[in-house]
């Protein structure tokens, strides 16, 4: 048989075979028993046309076709939709949020150590010529000021640069994970010494009388990427935490669980250095005016901080702490029945 006239004999069953697949796909619950008997017929009969393709058409976008069509109506007839996307959607909705707000201590004094250093620091060089002048040459200092720091962010094409910040960002909010399993000093230090590698370009600027052009260039990004920053921090604080007050659990016991709780931030935590990592890319080194490079970081930051609240809350309510697999044991009416 002809390819043509084998599409024109077989369309119809396949065009019908994706209407129950998107159905049952719903919730087979939504197909009556007619419509799974058809399905599953159907089912059978489409495995038998992909493998006569594989055979004898060797159509690879026909193939691709049936593949495609013949896994969703097999995750459907056998009840076991892919479990690869149920926990992609399950880490995203429930496990990060879970742990970022279980989190939200530590979070709160990683904070501290990135921020207060950048404002002391800031604070000092935006009122003090002397420690102006230590930092480098006028000359230099100038430079730095009104062309380099501004040039750097569109130093390669967007996508190169959008690439090679966000792998920065992912091996610092690795190391400022990783540091924590030291008894927090490694983190605390990166945290502290970032900060003050920002308060240096803030407080250049001010001194300068151009804190705009500072803001407008570093909150497009910044925002997202620094909370990042700030929140891998904290999952190695709490790393490091468990080792010195594990509370009623066995050092190893805590520290085994901490850590699965802080990969599960770090993990969470690459989806949100990529974002921060395009919009530097591909929007504050563009020629847009600065009040939509940066509404465009604030909107990423809300967004981020009110998914973090909701979700984070929501598992919470559900029991979910942030450990790999963990399952909701409650509703908040049981909480507060247990509590």
């Amino acid at each position: 048989m002809d390819l043509d006239r084998f599409l024109a004999t077989n369309q119809p069953l396949w065009d019908r075979l994706g209407v129950l697949a998107a159905k049952g796909s719903r919730g087979a619950a939504r197909l009556s028993a007619s419509e799974i008997d058809e399905l599953v017929r159907l089912y059978q009969r489409t495995s038998s046309h992909l493998s006569y393709v594989r055979t004898y058409y060797r159509d690879p976008a026909l193939t691709a076709r049936l593949t495609g069509l013949v896994a969703t109506a097999g995750s459907i007839v056998y009840g076991t939709r892919p479990k690869s996307l149920r926990a992609f959607g399950r880490f995203f909705t429930r496990t990060f949020p879970g742990a970022l707000w279980h989190n939200r201590r530590f979070v709160g004094v990683a904070a501290l150590l990135f921020y207060l250093p950048a404002i002391a620091i800031g604070s000092w060089l935006a009122t003090s010529d002397k420690a102006v002048e230590a930092v480098g040459p006028p000359a230099l200092r100038q430079a730095y000021v009104n062309e380099d720091f501004e040039s750097y962010y569109s130093s390669q094409p967007a996508s190169e640069f959008a690439a090679q910040v966000t792998t920065n960002n992912i091996q610092v909010g690795f190391l400022a994970f990783a540091g924590g399993v030291f008894l927090c000093v490694p983190t605390a230090f990166l945290l502290v010494f970032n900060g003050a590698n920002l308060g240096v370009p803030a407080g250049l600027f001010a001194a300068a009388g151009q804190s705009g052009k500072f803001f407008g260039l570093i909150l497009p990004h910044g925002l997202l990427e620094l909370t990042a920053v700030v929140i891998a921090g904290s999952a190695g604080l709490r790393l490091g935490w468990s080792l010195i007050d594990p509370g009623d659990r066995p050092r190893r016991v805590a520290l085994v669980e901490e850590g699965r709780r802080s990969v599960v931030l770090v993990l969470g935590l690459v989806a949100t250095f990529l974002v921060a990592g395009l919009i530097e890319g591909f929007v504050t080194g563009s020629p847009l005016p600065t009040f939509a490079r940066v509404g465009i970081g604030v909107l990423a930051e809300v967004a981020f901080v009110l998914y973090a609240v909701v979700l984070g809350r929501q598992a919470a309510d559900r029991g979910v702490t942030g450990l790999f697999g963990e399952t909701a044991i409650s509703g908040p009416r049981d909480r507060q029945k247990t509590t």
